[in-house]
């Protein structure tokens, strides 16, 4: 069996952000920028308020009557961001911590500040 030539197509990724996080780019031409976890994208890739700004010429639509050109949030690779610890007032990595109730927390690996859970 003759294996395809090209680039290998990778399967879902398990993020470690949720939509709602407040992230930095840390990698890239828009490396330092902060910002909210707008969606995640398929493929790795996740779109943050404000960051990494593209711009869309769209037709005219019933929603969109007058069409022209749109700015909107373009996609980076989930590699490039990573959870911002207030307390530290930098970007970390986390790690899951689970307490005496069994409930798992996301702690910054440094300081053990928890990261507010998004949507509470």
């Amino acid at each position: 069996m003759a294996r395809a030539i090209g680039r290998a197509k990778s399967g879902p990724t398990r993020a470690h952000v949720r939509r709602g996080d407040v992230v930095v780019v840390t990698k890239g031409r828009e490396k330092g920028k902060r910002g909210k976890v707008k969606r995640l994208v398929g493929g790795g890739r996740v779109e943050v308020e404000k960051v990494m700004m593209i711009k869309r010429h769209t037709k005219p639509t019933q929603k969109n009557p007058r069409g022209g050109i749109v700015d909107q949030e373009g996609s980076i690779p989930l590699a490039n961001v990573a959870m911002w610890c207030e307390k530290c007032a930098a970007g970390r990595r986390s790690r899951k911590v689970v307490d005496d109730s069994g409930s798992k927390t996301r702690v910054c690996v440094k300081c053990d500040n928890p990261f507010p859970t998004p949507g509470s």
